[in-house]
């Protein structure tokens, strides 16, 4: 198992360049199998987790051409779905929550799937119904087998429908589209996801000859077509990792330049962060983040203390509380964490305390943090990665402590930022992976 050390207590300066945008490439990816023709994507992130789904792919006989390290063409002409019923991609995909997102395609496409028990980031129960009903309304058969582990699901007739889903789940109104795209008839979904990512795989569907309306709203309109075609596609900039350079630029005190950030896509995150004191300038698609002694937490119009809560889009992601949360330690001020959708979230904040931080974890929900307005600077310590966000804000933290932390169970990390230890030194952080 890997780890980092990291020297803390650095100023950083430089130019980073966001990754592709993970969790639209575990949507995007799957969407391949909707046809025979060849399918080019570009900004692929190089993440474990995304080259998790793209080596299941290549297991299942989808020919893969990897142009370049972020490019490559997926051709799924020769799909060998029984595969998915093996023990091999039973153990290899329950690695990886993202790959419950063939089974749309699949359905659409081959009439059946199969889905193990998923697995990803320990941060709280993460369900599937909204996938699993919203397949039933189409028409799909699904049955739950205890011995293996796996849902079995049949559409030997999906037919269009109207639902309205008990979640705005986006994992869960990308699945149903794809399977919509080629059930018979009109298919209308409301209180759809509307994130930037579900956006860009709307439209990438109508680029393969999709007939998807509403794009960009929580109402989703799908005729179904009989086939689809090729296409090209790029990802968007990674609005998590943007909002992680935003972040640790005000953590340690650092002049960053955060190029091609996707300004257009990013929605409240930089007014969220800029309610923590934070000065950045926009310049066309690019953020500067000047270096900053101190930033103050703003309060409410009444005076009251700021909360600062996760909402589906265009409300604030859950995805950058953790970060959030980690900044407001050195903030003049205080500030309520509110996570809503993950129980087991702030589980990681115990790290923080130890390395000095003042906050009081009111429940699995609700952390108050009481910003040290860097009077009290934090100490490393040794300490382990219990997910990808998590594991991001505790490095944040160490590279702005004072003296020596080890962060281990890294993977984690690894499974959602590419090279960040190599971006990192870049910019003159002291880290070392070992």
């Amino acid at each position: 198992m890997n780890s980092f050390e990291v020297n803390g207590g650095k100023k950083l300066n430089g130019t980073i360049i966001p990754q592709g945008a993970k969790n639209e490439a575990l949507q995007i990816i799957s969407a391949v199998l909707l046809t025979a023709e060849p399918v080019t994507i570009s900004n692929i992130p190089d993440i474990l987790d995304v080259n998790l789904l793209i080596e299941l792919l290549g297991d299942m006989g989808v020919a893969i051409e990897r142009v370049e390290r972020h490019t490559a063409i997926f051709k799924a002409d020769n799909v060998n779905i029984d595969y998915l019923n093996s023990d091999a991609y039973k153990k290899k995909s329950g690695r990886l929550r993202g790959s419950v997102m063939f089974a749309g395609p699949l359905l659409a496409r081959f009439k059946k799937a199969f889905i193990p028990k998923p697995g990803g980031d320990k941060i709280g129960r993460r369900r599937l119904d909204t996938h699993i009903i919203g397949f039933e309304k189409l028409g799909a058969e699904f049955n739950y087998h205890p011995e293996d582990g796996y849902f079995h699901l049949d559409a030997s007739n999906l037919k269009g429908t109207y639902m309205l889903l008990d979640e705005p789940s986006v994992t869960g109104t990308a699945n149903i589209v794809m399977a919509a795209v080629m059930a018979k008839g009109t298919t209308t979904i409301y209180n759809a996801a509307c994130e930037p990512y579900l956006q860009q795989l709307c439209r990438m569907l109508n680029r393969m000859g999709a007939k998807i309306s509403g794009i960009g709203s929580n109402l989703l309109t799908i005729e179904g077509v009989e086939k689809l075609g090729g296409t090209e596609h790029r990802m968007l900039p990674d609005m998590i990792e943007v909002g992680s350079f935003i972040g640790l630029a005000a953590m340690t005190k650092s002049h960053i330049h955060i190029k091609g950030a996707g300004v257009e896509h990013l929605g409240i995150i930089p007014e969220k962060f800029r309610q923590l004191g934070i000065s950045m300038l926009i310049e066309g698609d690019d953020i500067i983040i000047p270096e900053q002694d101190i930033y103050e937490i703003q309060t409410f119009l009444d005076g009251s203390v700021l909360t600062i809560s996760d909402h589906p889009w265009p409300g604030f992601t859950p995805d950058l509380l953790s970060i959030v949360l980690v900044v407001a330690t050195q903030a003049r001020g205080s500030v309520l964490i509110h996570q809503k959708m993950f129980e087991s979230r702030l589980f990681f904040v115990d790290k923080l305390i130890d390395m000095g931080a003042q906050i009081i974890l009111c429940d699995p929900h609700r952390a108050a943090v009481i910003g040290l307005a860097r009077e009290q600077k934090l100490r490393g310590i040794t300490m382990s990665s219990p997910d990808i966000r998590a594991g991001v804000s505790l490095l944040i933290a160490a590279l702005s402590a004072e003296g020596k932390s080890v962060i281990q169970n890294i993977e984690q990390i690894d499974r959602g930022y590419q090279y960040i230890d190599q971006r990192l030194i870049a910019l003159g952080a002291d880290i070392k992976r070992v």
